[in-house]
């Protein structure tokens, strides 16, 4: 334990060359990786990164654990097995919109209906940034790319909505060079026993500059995006005059102007992480501009048996039950017979 805590941020830096592109949202998250990886309390060797691929599936090159850089959209089979078969693993899976949501989606759904303790950090720049700019399921709806010359004609996925809708217990979301809240929402992530994901709002530079301008504009954030935290009010704004609260009409949301129309703070949403019902959660990872801000924190994180928990249970039962002990017993059990 002691080795444990001399750990730092510098002995997760592998000695591998970083060959994302100047400028790519990739190495903030990156380093927010290196600085929460000695807060998880874990040996570097019980530290296990998986990828499939795409430029975010170069991270396990990139911080200096074990790691495993997989096939695409595979990654979380992959991590799955890991941690069944050694629960004190920390599990962590770096993927992207494409990796994670095409070709992996089924796997994605899949995971997080399961509980497995495992962490998604779900890279997304809205597009196939290493093979050179193709649409992606989260590119919005009338994007020209290489692959929609016209303008692409799918509907995208909104990540938050896919992982509460599929029974989700952790979802958080963060932008790439906002290290504090990143580094926040990562180490939340980490200590939630579960299927935690964290989706990261990450630029590309080269096919998809400016993805997330219009949210992150410095001029423009503090009215275009709102970082909610547990049991704190829902405001926002440059001016921290505006807030969210359920329209006493419609029961939806609502962007409101505080001490217009006699609305107060006392008027808006308190933020609970824990609310086990999915309703209010679904509506704030679903919040998109220019309507509403759009949420970053932690917006759900609530308590379920995980797989890994349940299956070790039931083999426990079966064998407490079983009058078989042996591999031999195993063969002479049941209905046998001789080939002659």
């Amino acid at each position: 334990m002691e080795n444990i805590l001399k750990l730092t941020k510098e002995d997760f830096i592998s000695d591998q060359m970083v060959k994302w592109c100047p400028g790519c949202g990739d190495h903030a998250i990156l380093t927010s990786l290196e600085k929460i990886m000695p807060q998880l309390g874990k040996k570097k060797e019980d530290i296990l990164i998986i990828s499939g691929i795409g430029c975010s599936s170069r991270s396990p090159y990139y911080i200096n654990t074990y790691g495993f850089h997989g096939i695409h959209g595979r990654a979380l089979p992959i991590a799955s097995g890991a941690k069944i078969a050694n629960p004190n693993l920390s599990v962590w899976v770096t993927t992207g919109d494409g990796d994670c949501l095409a070709i992996g989606g089924n796997h994605f759904i899949h995971t997080i209906r399961r509980n497995m303790d495992i962490k998604i950090v779900l890279f997304n720049n809205e597009i196939y940034g290493l093979t050179k700019g193709q649409y992606s399921p989260t590119t919005p709806l009338g994007k020209v790319t290489k692959t929609s010359p016209m303008g692409t004609i799918e509907e995208p996925f909104n990540p938050g909505e896919l992982v509460i809708g599929a029974g989700g217990t952790f979802f958080a979301r963060s932008m790439d060079m906002n290290l504090k809240t990143q580094e926040e929402i990562l180490l939340a992530a980490s200590q939630h026993r579960g299927t935690a994901v964290t989706e990261i709002l990450q630029n590309c530079v080269i096919f998809n500059n400016g993805a997330h301008a219009y949210i992150n504009d410095r001029e423009h954030r503090a009215d275009r995006l709102i970082h909610l935290q547990h049991g704190k009010p829902m405001i926002f704004g440059k001016e921290m005059n505006k807030g969210i609260r359920l329209s006493p009409n419609s029961y939806q949301l609502e962007v409101v102007n505080i001490g217009e129309n006699d609305i107060t703070v006392d008027d808006l949403l308190v933020h609970d992480i824990h609310q086990e019902d999915r309703g209010v959660h679904m509506m704030l990872a679903r919040m998109k501009a220019p309507d509403f801000p759009v949420a970053v924190g932690v917006i759900r994180s609530v308590i379920r048996p995980i797989y890994s928990d349940l299956l070790i249970e039931q083999i426990v039962r079966a064998k407490n039950s079983s009058t078989i002990t042996n591999a031999d017993e195993l063969m002479q059990s049941g209905n046998t017979w001789n080939v002659e």
